[in-house]
């Protein structure tokens, strides 16, 4: 086999193997790394932990113990009745995708911006959430592509929603909105809305439909 037939297949092997992968969302492509469950486990060898799970668990969320994972990609913190973030998370900086469902906090640190790799957020199952605030910092994250603000009782969008420049899909589902504020279709990259199981009028979807076509809206 001549050299240039070798160099193709070796450019034949790289596409089959890892064009695939990077097409992938990213909950999909973290998949592939070992989900650790355990925060001893976990800690026992930290440079290898790109994945940790520690829903339901009522963990003691310490900054010692977040800085310890600096190659973590995941963390799953949902269900954990965390009464505060600590700013320490902001130095998570290949963090990719992070759930803070279903805790007790109000606003996330200002120093949340700071994770720039970002890009898929749940913050559902959050009443005490103030919206207005969180959204002002997580308009500085520069990959936000996904929002979850499932369940949290939000009545009315705030308008600094228009700010999230970067998001591609946002989940409002299971919350008590009547009515869309027009700031949304100033979004220019979003591509999905669910707004399912809220209190918005069909004539009222239809409307904000057809002033952004391109949003795909999901609310049956």
């Amino acid at each position: 086999m001549s050299n240039t037939n070798i160099i193709l297949l070796i450019w034949a092997l790289f596409f089959l193997n890892y064009m695939p992968a990077m097409s992938q969302s990213p909950s999909d492509s973290l998949a592939l790394f070992k989900e650790y469950t355990n925060l001893e486990d976990a800690l026992r060898e930290p440079d290898k932990v790109y994945r940790l799970n520690l829903s339901n668990q009522n963990i003691v969320l310490s900054p010692d113990m977040l800085l310890a994972f600096k190659n973590l990609q995941y963390l799953d913190l949902q269900g954990d009745h965390l009464k505060e973030i600590p700013k320490e998370i902001a130095q998570l900086e290949n963090l990719r995708f992070l759930n803070l469902s279903g805790n007790d906090f109000t606003v996330l640190p200002k120093e949340f911006s700071q994770l720039k790799q970002l890009e898929v957020l749940y913050l559902g199952e959050n009443a005490n959430l103030k919206l207005n605030k969180d959204l002002k910092i997580l308009s500085r994250l520069p990959n936000l592509r996904e929002l979850h603000l499932e369940g949290d009782g939000i009545k009315k969008l705030p308008k600094n929603i228009q700010d999230l420049s970067i998001l591609e899909s946002l989940y409002l589902n299971n919350n008590l909105i009547r009515e869309l504020p027009r700031e949304i279709k100033s979004l220019q990259n979003l591509k999905y809305l669910n707004i399912k199981n809220n209190q918005l009028p069909s004539q009222s979807i239809q409307e904000f439909q057809d002033l952004a076509p391109r949003i795909k809206i999901d609310f049956r």
